[in-house]
């Protein structure tokens, strides 16, 4: 498995009566830490076939997958479309046409942009088409690897106090 460190994220100001030139904000408030603030790798933190390594997940995505793939597109686009719909439209084109692998190669293609992932073991198309309960079990757990609560969806907090 490949490590990576998360870098505390630093927003600039200008120096005003005294004020800090820089914040950091600690990392318990963020969640799912973008690609360019990574000193990783470019390896997936997980391989394809480990789908054991997240016992939940695999069960899950083996008897509903538009469950998991719901959750890994709500990140994905940054919560622009919920969960629920991602899951909804999963499964309608399942049912209709079963060609949902379609849709689901199209957040892998996402996903590997966002963080700058390989194709491997081959190109995102074949990946879904043969193996598209794997790829799902593998994009959630990278989510999950960088630091995404995963059934909360994107960037919602989940029992902060901030007292």
């Amino acid at each position: 498995m490949s490590s990576y460190s998360h870098q505390s994220h630093e927003n600039s100001y200008p120096l005003d009566q005294g004020q800090p030139s820089s914040v950091s904000i600690p990392s318990q408030y963020t969640f799912g830490t973008p690609a360019s603030n990574l000193n990783y790798d470019a390896k997936w933190s997980t391989g394809l076939c480990d789908c054991c390594d997240d016992a939940s997940n695999c069960c899950e995505t083996c008897w509903c997958p538009c469950i998991t793939f719901g959750e890994i597109a709500d990140i994905i686009d940054k919560g622009t479309v919920s969960c629920e719909l991602h899951a909804l439209l999963y499964s309608l084109i399942c049912y209709l046409t079963s060609f949902q692998w379609i849709y689901s190669w199209l957040y892998r293609s996402k996903m590997r942009q966002q963080y700058n992932l390989p194709q491997e073991p081959c190109h995102d198309c074949c990946v879904n088409f043969c193996c598209e309960k794997c790829a799902l079990c593998q994009e959630y757990r990278e989510l999950k690897h960088r630091g995404f609560q995963m059934s909360l969806g994107n960037n919602k907090l989940n029992h902060i106090s901030f007292n």
